[in-house]
């Protein structure tokens, strides 16, 4: 038991460990430029289904929109490093990896196997959010999540029907640590741009490493096992988004500007609520 614990502790060490290193790194290496003051924000192909969301283009959010959300407004000083990694997240491994792959994804499985793999997963990610409901006393919230994962853990087979919402109108309610930092009154430092991660600021980044840290599975499976399992989760995630994506791309004179501003909007306000 005590051989047990202690793996799984250096496990979640290493997690935590390893994205921080990288952020610290990228933070130190990557150059700082003159920029016009533009809003920090978002990237890759998560941050173009976001801005079809949030309905941004390619206009710059002004600061009284950010100040107006709750959030410190910064310059995007990485830009040009942001820029290429964004292009190569986009030109080189979603164009000739990930969206061949999720299209073929696509023509397999039907909507309704995509979505209940994609309910699945959402399910596993309990702890991250009851976790951070707590931390930022929004008991209710946590109680509604614990609820959610009861009834779709057992009626819902595992989590494949969201029974909850769609029987009882038990909506989620979604934290992560990233928005835990900044309800605690932490900023959210420069955008910040990497190959395989979704988008982040240098606050969000080191909460997704705690939020990577949260997933049951992984301390229960192979480590192969937890890469297949994230790598299936991907897939299936661009595979709902498909025609999301192609319609952003092709509509958005400055897709890099527009994902930006979208992630910008869209945590600012979840750390409000």
């Amino acid at each position: 038991m005590k051989r047990d614990f202690e793996y799984t502790l250096r496990r979640l060490v290493l997690r935590v460990g390893t994205l921080a290193v990288l952020l610290l790194a990228v933070a130190a290496a990557a150059p700082a430029q003159e920029n016009e003051l533009r809003p920090y924000g978002m990237d890759g192909a998560q941050g173009i289904a976001m801005a079809a969301e949030t309905g941004s283009q390619s206009a710059p959010i002004p600061a009284a929109a950010a100040a107006a959300a709750g959030e410190d407004f910064e310059e995007d000083p990485w830009e040009g490093f942001n820029e290429k990694m964004f292009n190569f997240n986009r030109e080189i491994l979603d164009r000739y990896v990930l969206k061949p792959v999720a299209t073929a994804w696509d023509f397999v499985f039907p909507d309704m196997v995509q979505r209940g793999i994609h309910n699945i997963f959402d399910n596993a990610a309990v702890v991250r959010r009851v976790v951070n409901h707590s931390l930022q006393l929004k008991f209710a919230g946590a109680a509604t999540e614990l609820a959610r994962f009861t009834i779709n853990s057992t009626v819902g087979l595992a989590g494949f029907f969201d029974v909850a919402k769609d029987a009882f109108g038990i909506e989620p309610k979604d934290e992560d640590t990233g928005q835990t930092f900044g309800v605690w009154g932490m900023g959210p430092g420069p955008y910040l741009v990497l190959p395989f991660l979704p988008p982040l600021t240098v606050r969000d980044g080191v909460g997704y490493a705690f939020d990577a840290a949260m997933t049951p599975y992984a301390y229960f499976i192979p480590w192969w096992g937890s890469v297949a399992a994230t790598g299936t989760n991907t897939v299936n995630e661009r595979s709902i988004n498909l025609d999301t994506f192609e319609r952003v791309a092709e509509s958005t004179v400055d897709l890099y500007g527009a994902v930006r501003n979208a992630y910008l909007q869209r945590r600012a306000a979840a750390i409000k609520q």
